[in-house]
């Protein structure tokens, strides 16, 4: 017979309440049970007891009293004289209600209309299915069309820097400048040729562009294109006067601290240390020994520290859950290896005592002493002793510091940004589906923290060739009322 409209339905309760029929069309088990004018109709199982009793379900339904009208997909169950229910998994349990709810909800007390508790149609309800909470109000900055992005770094006035390392063919300029809403290669255009024959003089792949206490803006150069090995002399550290928007100072790294398989990947500074500072940074290699390196930025000269240590290398067997997917490296004919990414987020403390960092393959945050990291009478061995696992932060992939000793953390997993207090207080200041893989942080004078989304996880090595990446990629920033830590 055809199917029953749930008005025709009502009428039928109130104009025929004492109607002695009782109607089954079922395609799965269904039970009338005793009672006049009860009416079925079924796709699973339903039940109707009572006078005046019509139910339309696919899944279970049931209704009983006089007056009930029930139509579901899934279950629903009304109860009492003059109950309606239309929608997935709802219960009325007593007389008189009338509002909408929500699928899974249960609805009771007075209304008033007519008596009856009614949820809409299915198509109505969709909105108001219950979903993943957004944390925090990350502002778009810019959105990026070209090149993918990672590093992000805003000068003491405001000026913002993104670097787009050469990890694939197109990348025109690997560093630039963020003006009006265009990117302009910086601090030229000359620097950003990609030359070969002159890389110990031409910016090569850019990973990171960091501002030190003293403003000015330094950039680390790997040396690598699309992941290989590292040019001889061209892995260095470029820095730049913001005032003259010429370069100062150029630290080449030798090959006995940028190994061939080497990735250098983020730094950070004190410039207390020393006659001029110094510097630290990551080897987040996949393929080769990971460590810490010191920078003496008055004599150029640097070193590898805690070289294959527990705190800098991928933790074994990590598989990391991104867009609800395992994260693993898939080749064209469909080979899986893990991620194998060792020290990556680096960050240091606001009293300059110890420096923070995590391996990219792993949920921990790890310190060490800085005093003994410098001084190179001390062996690798003592200053092992001085690490600490801090924290589990998440999957992370950049860090950053504030005044106030608090760690700032990306969360790829998640599509979040976590702030630690060394106390044991953590926070979740962003968690949004756009944030879709948060890599490097930076917080400015401004109190914003500015961070990259560039769907890493997306690229065509992780999905057997297939770029999944869809632009634009986005610079956000949120605002966090904290200032930086700047040591001079």
């Amino acid at each position: 017979m055809p199917s029953i409209q749930l008005n025709k339905l009502i009428r039928a309760v109130w104009l025929v309440p004492l109607a002695l029929s009782l109607t089954l069309q079922t395609f799965g088990a269904a039970d009338a049970a005793p009672g006049a004018g009860a009416a079925v109709a079924s796709k699973g199982s339903a039940k109707a007891s009572g006078a005046g009793s019509a139910v339309t379900s696919k899944g279970s339904a049931k209704a009983s009293g006089s007056g009930s009208a029930v139509t579901g997909k899934g279950s629903a169950k009304a109860s009492g004289a003059g109950s309606a229910v239309m929608g997935k998994s709802a219960k009325t349990p007593s007389a008189g209600n009338s509002q909408n709810a929500s699928p899974g909800s249960t609805s009771s007390g007075g209304g008033t209309n007519s008596g009856g508790t009614i949820i809409k149609a299915e198509e109505e309800i969709k909105e108001l299915v219950p979903s993943q909470r957004f944390l925090g109000k990350p502002e778009v900055v810019a959105a990026i069309k070209g090149a993918m992005p990672t590093g992000v770094a805003v000068s003491f006035s405001g000026r913002k820097f993104l670097n787009f390392p050469r990890w694939e063919e197109g990348v025109e300029n690997t560093c630039c400048e963020l003006r009006d809403g265009d990117l302009v290669p910086y601090p030229n255009a000359e620097i950003n040729k990609l030359q070969l024959d002159k890389v110990d003089s031409c910016l090569v792949s850019v990973q990171s562009v960091v501002i030190d206490p003293r403003d000015r803006l330094w950039l680390l150069d790997t040396g690598s294109i699309k992941f290989g090995a590292v040019q001889p002399g061209a892995a260095k550290m470029v820095c730049v006067d913001l005032g003259t928007n010429k370069v100062v100072k150029v630290i080449k790294f030798p090959a006995d601290v940028a190994l061939p398989t080497s990735y250098l990947n983020d730094m950070r500074f004190d410039l207390r240390r020393g006659k001029s500072g110094m510097a630290f940074l990551t080897d987040s290699s996949s393929s080769g020994n990971n460590a810490l390196v010191v920078v003496d930025l008055e004599t150029g000269e640097s070193f590898r520290r805690l070289a294959g240590h527990i705190s800098t290398k991928a933790v074994p067997g990590f598989l990391p859950i991104v867009e609800g997917a395992p994260l693993m490296f898939v080749s064209e004919d469909g080979e899986r290896t893990g991620l194998r990414v060792g020290a990556d987020g680096i960050a240091i403390g606001a009293d300059g005592k110890h420096l923070f960092y995590c391996p990219l393959s792993s949920r921990k945050l790890y310190s060490v002493n800085l005093d003994l990291l410098c001084d190179r009478s001390i062996s690798d061995d003592e200053v092992a002793k001085s690490v600490c696992e801090v924290a589990e932060k998440g999957a992370s992939d950049g860090l950053e510091s504030d005044s106030a000793g608090r760690i700032y953390a990306t969360d790829y997993e998640h599509n979040a940004v976590h702030r630690i207090s060394l106390k044991g207080e953590h926070e979740t200041l962003v968690c949004d589906p756009r944030v879709l893989w948060p890599d490097t942080l930076c917080l400015a004078q401004d109190g914003y923290l500015y961070f990259t989304a560039n769907q890493l996880h997306r690229q065509p090595f992780f999905h057997g060739g297939k770029d999944l990446r869809e632009k634009p990629y986005i610079l956000f920033r949120v605002k966090v009322d904290a200032e930086p830590v700047y040591l001079r």
